[in-house]
């Protein structure tokens, strides 16, 4: 997802997000309130594009905004076809509200995990565990990679931040290994389905808006389909 430079992380700079841990849940409860049904659960589709959008560095609050917006203009229509079934829907109010956010002064606010050094060396070994049952080299690797992350758990929550990076090249890692393995048919059958979630909501996205969701989706489906583990410190619980 492409956005001004003003809303997005980079380099030593980057905002990390004061409610990074809570990023997921937070947007997901904001869109059932907003939906105004309930409980809904979120499909597939929806945490790739939630996830695109941690990735990209698009603040908590301009996605709050962004689902507020979005719903604000489907009340205004006189004829509503259907409810809001997606957070796709939402995700060119998104992306105006990441630009328009503001340029945050002053140094980085520090986060601290909301979980322990045992929960995070479990959460390392258990799935340094699951990814050692595949054969392979790039998955002993990454199996091994992530022992040693575990061994010094105490030290790798100083720096959370850093720690996922990591975890995220670790996972791309994962993901190009099963990729490369994947028969033809069967990649195709997984990119047939994202289209079908996708087609409602084609309209409103950019083509680099697609590109990344698309990647969330088939790196998220090869991993599920592969029985293998998210990495991501948010899977910790």
């Amino acid at each position: 997802m492409s956005i001004e430079p003003s809303a997005a992380a980079s380099g030593e700079d980057a905002d990390w997000p004061r409610n990074y841990f809570n990023y997921f849940t937070e947007i997901e409860d904001h869109f059932q309130r907003a939906r105004g049904t309930g409980l809904f659960l979120l499909s597939p589709l929806d945490w790739a594009l939630i996830e695109s959008w941690k990735n990209s560095g698009v603040p908590l609050e301009a996605v709050l905004k962004g689902v507020d917006d979005a719903f604000e203009n489907w009340r205004r229509r006189k004829i509503k076809r259907r409810l809001v079934n997606s957070l796709a829907y939402c995700a060119q109010a998104v992306l105006e509200a990441a630009r328009r956010a503001p340029v945050r002064a002053g140094e980085r606010e520090i986060v601290d995990a909301p979980f322990s050094p045992e929960e995070l060396q479990a959460h390392l070994d258990r799935s340094a565990s699951a990814i050692r049952r595949r054969p392979g080299a790039p998955f002993d690797e990454v199996a091994q990679s992530l022992e040693s992350l575990a061994r010094d758990a105490e030290n790798q929550l100083n720096n959370a931040e850093d720690l996922e990076r990591r975890l995220t090249v670790l996972e791309e890692k994962l993901v190009a290994a099963l990729r490369a393995a994947l028969a033809d048919e069967d990649l195709y059958a997984l990119r047939e389905n994202l289209d079908r979630e996708l087609r409602p909501y084609r309209s409103s996205m950019s083509a680099e808006q697609l590109s990344m969701l698309e990647r969330r989706y088939l790196d998220t489906a090869l991993l599920e389909r592969a029985g293998l583990p998210r990495l991501s410190l948010f899977y910790l619980h």
